[in-house]
């Protein structure tokens, strides 16, 4: 599995990085998480320079991706030549959005009439953009996934290892990155949260 984690100039350390180690924690099943941007390099929102491993277009080749936040998000989401580059298949890719990600997905026209989740300081954008925005960490329609709020990152990447491969890598790859004394809280909490949306007709890419 290959995924790129879209991530953008002005872009959000916890949507991109968390949700990128959490998944290549799958690394000895082949699998692997990119960090995919537009540019060279890119810097966060919080002054954090890194450089891609893939070109944004990698997007369109990947199995699967995730839209990471930021705060340059509404002016990505209205350059038409940068949107342009990203082209998704959810017939064929699991894609996830985190927070300001899923305004980006709604003008790639991926949600539709979909309810989605984002952070609330995105919500009026999104709802804007013509999408009814739910108060809840995480949702799933198919193949296409959005979570709202910073840590919620780590749901998306649960849901996306158990779309696919299985429950029991999920459950996996929560358990090893959860707090001390804390992994089967976090662990139950993560697999409550994504269980009601996984089912076989999901899991299009093993």
């Amino acid at each position: 599995m290959q995924i790129a984690v879209l991530t953008f100039e002005g872009f959000n350390e916890l949507d991109s990085f968390i949700a990128a180690a959490i998944l290549n924690r799958m690394k000895p099943h082949g699998w692997a998480a990119h960090i995919t941007s537009p540019t060279e390099q890119v810097t966060s929102m919080n002054g954090v320079t890194v450089r891609r491993q893939k070109p944004l277009e990698f997007a369109g080749q990947a199995d699967a991706v995730l839209i990471g936040s930021g705060s340059r998000t509404r002016d990505i989401a209205a350059d038409g030549s940068l949107m342009a580059r990203v082209k998704l298949d959810p017939a064929r890719q699991l894609i996830g959005a985190q927070c300001s990600g899923t305004l980006l997905l709604a003008k790639l026209g991926l949600i539709g009439d979909l309810p989605a989740c984002t952070d609330l300081t995105t919500k009026p954008w999104v709802i804007e953009a013509g999408v009814e925005v739910v108060d809840a960490p995480f949702i799933a329609h198919g193949n296409v996934a959005t979570a709202g709020g910073c840590l919620a990152s780590q749901y998306l990447a649960t849901w996306m290892i158990a779309c696919g491969a299985s429950l029991r890598d999920a459950r996996s790859a929560m358990h090893y990155v959860a707090p001390v004394g804390e992994k089967a809280l976090y662990v139950d909490q993560a697999m409550k949260i994504v269980a009601p949306f996984i089912a076989p007709s999901a899991a299009l890419v093993r």
